[in-house]
């Protein structure tokens, strides 16, 4: 058996195994407080929302995160997902160092992913640690396999790509959450280890896999209501990340040399 192939069996493995934990930590998540709550805002005037909601009318509550973990069958569509995507990432990867944050990434994602989608919310309390985390393992493996060069374009890929996200945030909030800019340096990191080019198709296959959606639809229906309408980013965002780390390299090189 090939190291590639090898790595791709032991990745898709692992990640499919974790993939079946998704339902307990979205049971794990605690809930928002209330909009109407008489809360302080945070110090730095964010928002745990991913995605503001457009002037309309009022939007059904929030799901429950324990009753999403109480979904049937979620615990096998993680794992089925996680192990698809864990197969790809390890087969692009190889029997190497960044297998060790990008497996338990998978399906920290994929729940991301489902989270975003029925709540339009990314909770800084999975956000954070899994960026944090997924930081340390970069620098120690940086240094113990002295690849310098790589764990300073990872850093600063996650400085550039949250900062672009921030500045799309701060000019216009309606049409993206800090949640989304939170996610993006979990993106920025993980991408950036690989190279510029992968950074640079993982954030622009993002935008594209939500943008075009979109925009069909409203032209299918000749509706113009649609675009102005607020939809999780999250998942765009998860799936641009995976395509640039298994094609990225290969369509950087196709496309700048």
């Amino acid at each position: 058996m090939s190291d590639t192939l090898l790595a791709a069996v032991v990745a898709g493995v692992l990640c499919g195994l974790l993939g079946l934990l998704v339902p307990r930590l979205l049971a794990a998540v605690p809930e928002p407080a209330p909009k109407d709550d008489p809360v302080e805002p945070p110090a730095d005037g964010t928002l745990e929302h991913a995605s503001v909601e457009v002037a309309g009318p009022a939007e059904e509550p929030k799901p429950l995160y324990a009753d999403l973990a109480a979904r049937p069958r979620l615990g096998a569509l993680a794992a089925l997902v996680s192990l698809v995507s864990g197969a790809l990432v390890g087969a692009a990867t190889g029997w190497d160092w960044p297998l060790v944050w990008l497996v338990p990434l998978v399906p920290v994602l994929v729940a991301l992913s489902y989270i975003d989608w029925h709540t339009r919310l990314l909770p800084r309390l999975v956000v954070l640690p899994a960026t944090l985390l997924a930081a340390v393992a970069v620098v120690a493996v940086g240094f113990a396999t002295d690849e310098r060069d790589a764990l300073v374009r990872a850093l600063v890929a996650m400085v550039a790509v949250r900062s672009f996200f921030w500045l799309l945030w701060f000019v216009r909030s309606a049409g993206m959450g800090f949640g989304d800019v939170r996610l993006a340096a979990l993106v920025g990191l993980v991408l950036g280890w690989v190279g510029w080019g992968t950074v640079a198709i993982g954030v622009w296959v993002g935008f594209v896999a939500f943008a075009v959606p979109g925009l069909l639809l409203a032209v299918v229906r000749r509706d113009r209501s649609l675009l102005k309408q607020a939809f999780p980013f999250g998942p765009f965002m998860a799936l641009g990340a995976l395509v640039g780390l298994v094609w990225g390299p290969a369509l950087s090189r196709a496309l700048w040399g």
